[in-house]
């Protein structure tokens, strides 16, 4: 961190409903009326957790009981810059209660946003609309019947987001099953990127794209789309994606997977140590299932993306 950099631990306090907390600034204080969200300064040598935990309880009287590192921002204003390290709060003691005169105020990604919002904040926003969970199709694998209705089944259970991941099919194939998993996504209000394949994602009127760590690498702009993501395994590919403005990365293999065979996974002090500091959300990809979402969080990642993780096991022939 730069010594003309100023920490900030930054805290995304979530109710169950997908809610959280957002605060205005008093008057008084630089930047006076805008929204933000709640946290404040890291003093020299201080744990961010700690911090956290501080500024949380000074400024709103609650107690924090459980945080997970999330994304790190950081922004030139005009009386300084700032390195805003965001923490996702889950679980608190305690009513939030304005300390220091600023209004409080619960919001939900797409509703109307409450203005005005500090510069910082517009990324943030579009990362919290993300769900924790990616689907990863494999219709190759089991079938495009079988594939939908695995599809069905985890939109009931909650599933928004999804990428649709079939090299292998013929390409009729692959639009006709691409254009149902969008139709079938949109219409339970979720999200599905297409992979590598910009022309398929506007045929079928998907939300965006997501590059392969080859296509990453060879891009020099962010492809035209509302949203971007990119497959990364190391610094070099998560910075790359930085550079272009993407807006989410799944990073791995964690574990061994069948997708790759022969290639061991990292681990997850692997995965922190690529993720950590992150400006865009990480989704941690390899081998996972959704109960391995604490532990992914715990390292730094927004969510997992899972393929054999996120349907049920294919069916097998009796006799």
């Amino acid at each position: 961190m730069s010594a003309r950099e100023i920490a900030v631990a930054a805290a995304v306090i979530e109710r169950p409903d997908g809610s959280y907390l957002l605060a205005q600034r008093p008057p008084g204080k630089v930047y006076a009326g805008y929204w933000e969200f709640p946290g404040g300064k890291v003093e020299p040598g201080e744990p961010l957790q700690a911090a956290l935990a501080r500024e949380l309880d000074e400024e709103l009287g609650v107690k924090v009981q459980r945080a997970y590192p999330w994304i790190t921002r950081v922004h030139t204003y005009p009386h300084g810059t700032v390195r805003l390290h965001f923490h996702r709060v889950v679980d608190w003691r305690g009513e939030p209660h304005p300390h220091e005169g600023q209004t409080l105020a619960w919001h939900r990604s797409g509703a109307a946003e409450l203005q005005p919002m500090l510069p910082a904040n517009a990324p943030v926003l579009k990362a919290l609309s993300l769900p924790t969970a990616c689907a990863i199709t494999r219709a190759a694998e089991v079938g495009i019947a079988r594939a939908l209705d695995d599809l069905d089944a985890a939109i009931g259970a909650g599933l928004r987001l999804v990428q649709v991941r079939e090299k292998t099919l013929s390409a009729p194939d692959r639009t006709s099953f691409a254009a149902e998993v969008v139709r079938r996504m949109h219409a339970a209000g979720g999200m599905v990127l297409i992979n590598d394949d910009a022309g398929l994602a506007r045929e079928v009127a998907a939300d965006g794209i997501h590059l392969s760590a080859g296509s990453l690498m060879s891009a020099s702009r962010r492809p035209g789309f509302a949203w971007c993501g990119a497959s990364c395994h190391d610094e070099a590919e998560l910075a790359k994606a930085v550079e272009l403005g993407l807006d989410l990365v799944l990073l791995g293999p964690v574990r061994a997977t069948p997708t790759h065979p022969g290639r061991a996974g990292f681990g997850w002090d692997r995965f922190r140590s690529i993720a950590g500091n992150s400006p865009l959300p990480v989704f941690a990809l390899g081998g996972l299932a959704s109960g391995d979402l604490h532990e992914a969080r715990v390292h730094g990642a927004h969510g997992v993306a899972m393929i054999r993780g996120a349907w049920p096991l294919p069916q097998r022939a009796s006799g």
